[in-house]
């Protein structure tokens, strides 16, 4: 399909891909995030001009960009008919052909399963279908999640996501390109695939959805389904009323004493810099959430909903660069914020600067022992923050478990005694420790592979 081109627009932080699609003069852009200047960026560089917007879905991940875009081109904007809006929008529904240009037309699919409404837009050109945008439908080596809408309506859902993937594969050959929108990271898959593309004929051979019975793959869904972030609650309201363009323009700047304040009320004050540097050195007070890694993800699913949050970076542009992506996902507006480093925003009062205990797995192992190395305090508590099915699979004898959502809530929970925390690779133990520091908790960082814990000799416990 050489005259039709789909260029991909990644949102690494939340796992989601968003698309254009163009035949050299006109574009049509699927599924488009909320921060839209990445596509129109896009479509210039191209030299194309967006017609139409397309929705597979009314997201529960992020708040879409797909209203703004289609008002701000005056593109015609595709949503399924059978989900109720609060905006003008073209209705589309199963068997609709949408004719984008001489060379590009869509045909509209209907795949429930991730949602009851979900759609499927066929990509075809003149030599017949490229590919199919399969929203959270149909993604690489798995299916979006079925419970995003109730845990009562999961399991005909997930029936439903397995009679929707084998729709799709009748309709397409095997050449026909997969473009999910989920499936690198987000919450709204149902597992996670390293795939960084696929087709129909691909899929037939690596997803479940298309080897398994109907029986068995739904049991295998369900089973797999873990919880996932809190402000997915709201994001599925704010898209059905629509959402207008995003305000990215710098917030108020704070200063140290404001910063104190702040902190001394209990409000969540982020630091953006990497996890090895607020263990270096950080602001007394301050939760590291650093923008390396999902940070808004974990930020969004913990903050309270609503409360303030100012943002501490090294840069100006990695403080802008956060606001966009919390954005992204309703956080609208941060308080307020600041750029430089922990002396600065100290004010130049050395007491109001503390650091982070970092250990390893081999260290535990040692301390464990009776004889910490390095001077590293003794283990009263082994506190482990992943999630349910991950200390399901397997967790380290002894070890407390608080997954990291849950802990803002809990640190009564955690007996007392000096922490040490660990994760799956050492991001959210970072959070964790930031959390219970914080509290006033004596704490050490496990900043280390939780692979690597076995080989360091400690009991691991499996299948609990």
């Amino acid at each position: 399909m050489s005259e039709l081109n789909v260029e991909v627009v990644q949102t690494s932080s939340l796992g989601d891909r968003s698309y254009l699609a163009h035949d050299g003069r006109v574009a049509i852009v699927v599924d488009p995030q909320r921060d839209i200047d990445r596509i129109l960026a896009l479509a210039g560089s191209i030299g194309v001009r967006i017609t139409h917007v397309a929705e597979t879905h009314l997201h529960n991940d992020y708040v879409s960009g797909g209203l703004a875009l289609s008002r701000l081109t005056g593109a015609t904007y595709l949503v399924a008919a059978d989900d109720e809006v609060g905006f003008h929008r073209q209705p589309v529904t199963d068997g609709d052909e949408i004719t984008v240009s001489t060379r590009m037309r869509l045909r509209v699919v209907a795949t429930p399963g991730h949602t009851f409404h979900h759609l499927s837009y066929i990509l075809d050109g003149d030599d017949g279908p490229a590919g199919v945008f399969t929203g959270g439908s149909l993604l690489f080596g798995t299916t979006g999640r079925t419970d995003l809408l109730g845990e009562q309506h999961a399991h005909a859902l997930a029936e439903h996501q397995h009679a929707s993937a084998h729709r799709l594969a009748d309709l397409l050959p095997d050449g026909a390109q997969v473009w999910p929108t989920h499936g690198f990271g987000s919450f709204c898959s149902a597992t996670q695939s390293d795939a960084p593309e696929s087709t129909i004929g691909r899929e037939r051979t690596a997803n479940p959805a298309l080897r398994l019975e109907t029986g068995a793959f739904v049991a295998q869904t369900l089973a797999g389904l873990d919880a996932y972030p809190a402000y997915y609650a709201h994001m599925g309201a704010r898209n059905s009323a629509g959402a207008d363009l995003i305000d990215l323009s710098p917030v108020a700047v704070a200063d140290p004493a404001e910063l104190t304040a702040r902190i001394s009320a209990g409000e969540w004050v982020v630091d953006l810099r990497s996890r090895k540097a607020f263990a270096h050195r950080h602001l007394a007070g301050t939760l590291s959430f650093g923008l390396d890694g999902p940070m808004s993800t974990w930020l969004g699913w913990m903050a309270p909903r609503g409360a303030p949050i100012t943002l501490l970076g090294n840069s100006r542009q990695q403080v802008a660069d956060a606001q966009r992506e919390l954005a992204r996902i309703g956080i609208d507006r941060p308080a307020t914020a600041a750029a430089g480093d922990p002396e600065l925003w100290a004010g130049g009062d050395t007491t109001r600067l503390t650091d982070l205990t970092t250990a390893t797995f081999a260290d535990l192992a040692a301390a464990r022992t009776g004889t910490p190395p390095h001077g590293l305090p003794a283990v009263d508590v082994l506190l482990d923050v992943r999630m349910n099915n991950e200390w399901r699979a397997d967790h380290i004898d002894g070890a407390v478990h608080i997954p990291l959502p849950d802990l803002p809530h809990r640190l009564h929970d955690v007996p007392a005694g000096t922490v040490w925390v660990h994760c799956g690779s050492g991001y959210r133990a970072a959070a964790a420790t930031s959390l219970l520091q914080r509290a006033g908790r004596r704490v050490v960082h496990l900043d280390d592979s939780y692979a690597d814990a076995g080989d360091a000799g400690l009991p691991i416990v499996t299948g609990n």
